[in-house]
């Protein structure tokens, strides 16, 4: 019998597939269409041609680890361990179940914001446990909070948060965690904050990572991806960050998931990470190119919403059809040769406010064109 008898092929795939058979653009899934850092590729070559080819220590490259450490006090003053607080994993979503695998019990409840990145449900699902749904406020995709405190029981174990989000761009404010806190305090529940898009964060606004808030860390799993912010997401690196006594835990289902993770690209990201602007000018980049997305975009009849951080842009299209946004996403694939993905898509009863996402980590040319065929709808 299936664990997951619901959980078909994702609407990632199924677009790209779409987008394939068409030769459409594709702005639906979640990559760039340009490459890496020659820097950091020839520092993992490097790393190869030296003979950095074996196992890796399980939690991670010592190395690697003592790098994050540096930027995560740089970046928001918090004082994790390299040795015991950090490990380094394949990739952000594996972090993210690593985490679940290890705390969530059968029946144990977890609060989800919908619309929600896709593997989230059925890692809960997946390990047992009850996914409690709560909407996000449609058009600014806020939470609500007096909600969320009246979904919690006794068996609420975990809240899961997303930050910058996807699909929708939106970023938690500085009064969202003040409301988390108070919730993780009075309810001792767990945290895991998804921070995969941490610096890409647009008009002058700062990531409020978790890790800066020390009564909430305390009791979180924040998670992380290299390949999302340096543009190499088939590398599959990302890693975990949680206080000594979670990790502990986390470790023990990691150790038997994967056990340790590519080698010579830990030593590559561990020297690349030791220039700080190889980070730290990843907003402005993107910024660019979203900003650049939304002027060749002026002219259409689509609508923006407010993307305040990641590579996404949702669009509303109620100017255009009244189409379900899967039949629009679809139609517009076919016919206009542009593939998004509908964000019906992120919600697990289909909610439908007719809006697309659209993924702008694109070469110019690429946005370009795109913007072309997406004016003449």
């Amino acid at each position: 019998m299936s664990k997951l008898p619901n959980v078909g092929t994702t609407i990632f795939s199924v677009m790209s597939a779409l987008a394939a058979e068409h030769k459409a653009i594709n702005l639906s899934q979640g990559f760039p269409d340009f490459d890496c850092s020659d820097e950091l590729k020839a520092m993992v070559n490097d790393a190869m041609q030296q003979g950095y080819n074996q196992y890796a220590p399980m939690p991670g490259l010592p190395a690697l680890r003592n790098a994050i450490a540096e930027k995560v006090m740089a970046l928001y003053g918090q004082q994790v361990d390299p040795e015991t607080e950090i490990t380094i994993t394949p990739g952000g979503t594996y972090a993210i179940y690593t985490a679940i695998a290890a705390y969530i019990h059968p029946g144990d409840e977890v609060i989800i914001f919908e619309p929600a990145y896709d593997s989230y449900i059925p890692n809960v699902l997946v390990n047992g446990g009850k996914p409690v749904r709560i909407s996000l406020s449609f058009p600014d995709y806020r939470i609500n909070w007096q909600e969320v405190r009246s979904k919690i029981t006794p068996r609420t174990k975990m809240i899961m948060i997303n930050t910058p989000h996807n699909p929708t761009g939106a970023i938690l404010q500085e009064e969202d965690i003040l409301e988390l806190e108070k919730l993780v305090a009075e309810f001792d529940l767990l945290v895991l904050s998804d921070e995969v898009y941490e610096h890409l964060v647009y008009d002058g606004a700062q990531h409020l990572s978790i890790l800066k808030y020390p009564n909430i860390f305390r009791n979180s799993f924040v998670t992380f991806s290299f390949g999302k912010v340096f543009h190499n997401t088939g590398w599959k690196m990302g890693y975990c960050i949680a206080p000594k006594h979670l990790m502990q835990e986390y470790r023990k289902v990691h150790q038997y998931l994967c056990f340790s993770v590519n080698t010579p690209m830990q030593h590559g990201l561990a020297r690349f990470l030791a220039t700080p602007s190889h980070y730290l000018e990843l907003s402005s980049f993107y910024q660019e190119k979203r900003d650049y997305f939304l002027e060749l975009m002026r002219d259409s009849r689509f609508t923006p919403l407010a993307s305040k951080g990641s590579y996404f842009q949702l669009m509303k299209y109620d100017r255009i059809s009244d189409e379900g946004d899967k039949a629009f996403a679809t139609r517009i694939t076919k016919e206009f040769g542009v593939a998004s993905i509908p964000v019906s898509a992120f919600y697990e009863n289909g909610k439908d406010d007719h809006v697309v996402r659209f993924c702008f980590a694109k070469k110019k040319e690429t946005l370009e064109q795109a913007a072309a065929r997406l004016s003449r709808i």
